[in-house]
């Protein structure tokens, strides 16, 4: 494995925890944060044995279509089953607004994009389009959760601009990634190398579980946002660290 590869894994894994374990600390119960432990260690597993069988890879896998599927599924099913049940409504309206913005600062992790690209390992524009937005995300996470978490002047400007250029990055480079890939039925960028790199473990980890897990936390975010008045001083909610 190419120590890039090597320093990819460890970083991924660890931002994977991270997430994870911020995601089941927050639960009000230690029955629910080890269903919510449990349910997104499954599904990190679940990623890294479909790439270990090589489920994803273009040539002797499912390729493009499953990869689709492995982004999108979960965000679909997250937002679905948020809808439906009261329970993760009010899970989600309990978490603190500042701790699901800041837990992006492993964002800037999308650095590897960049080194990637640099490497001719991940061609233009997806690789240096999604490394540098993750970067800017990353960057501006722990501001902009310190702004919402002190309501600062202007914060829920800040925090709903912050969150939407947030989601459009990752939606960029799930565009990007999908018409750069081999075999995707609507390829539009032919450069070489293409983004087949993203198929094989580490960097699958970053389509199949970070890229979903993020987008959930994200419109979670909008939801706290909106659940909550624009002038309310709800230090008890919103602001709650």
């Amino acid at each position: 494995m190419p120590t890039h590869d090597l320093i990819g894994a460890i970083e991924l894994t660890a931002s994977a925890a991270i997430l994870v374990g911020a995601l089941a600390a927050i639960q009000p119960e230690s029955v629910a944060r080890l269903r919510v432990a449990a349910l997104l260690g499954g599904w990190f597993a679940l990623v890294v044995v479909a790439a270990a069988l090589q489920l994803f890879d273009p040539h002797i896998g499912l390729g493009a279509p499953a990869m689709g599927f492995a982004v999108l599924a979960p965000v679909v099913a997250l937002a679905y089953a948020a809808r439906r049940s009261p329970a993760i409504q009010a899970a989600v309206l309990a978490a603190p607004a500042p701790l699901l913005i800041g837990i992006h600062v492993v964002r800037v992790l999308g650095v590897s994009f960049v080194l990637l690209y640099a490497e001719n390992r991940l061609p233009a524009p997806f690789a240096p389009l999604a490394g540098w937005g993750d970067i800017f995300i990353g960057l501006t996470a722990l501001p902009v959760a310190w702004m919402v978490s002190r309501q600062a002047s202007g914060w829920r400007a800040v925090a709903l601009a912050w969150n939407s250029l947030g989601v459009l990055d990752l939606v960029t480079a799930i565009g990007l990634g999908i018409t750069s890939a081999e075999g995707s039925p609507i390829r539009l960028i032919f450069t070489e190398p293409s983004t087949a790199l993203m198929s094989s473990l580490p960097w699958i980890l970053i389509p199949a579980f970070l890229v979903p897990l993020l987008m959930a936390i994200q419109l979670a975010v909008f939801y706290r946002l909106a659940s909550t008045r624009p002038h309310a001083r709800d230090t008890g909610g919103l602001a709650r660290a």
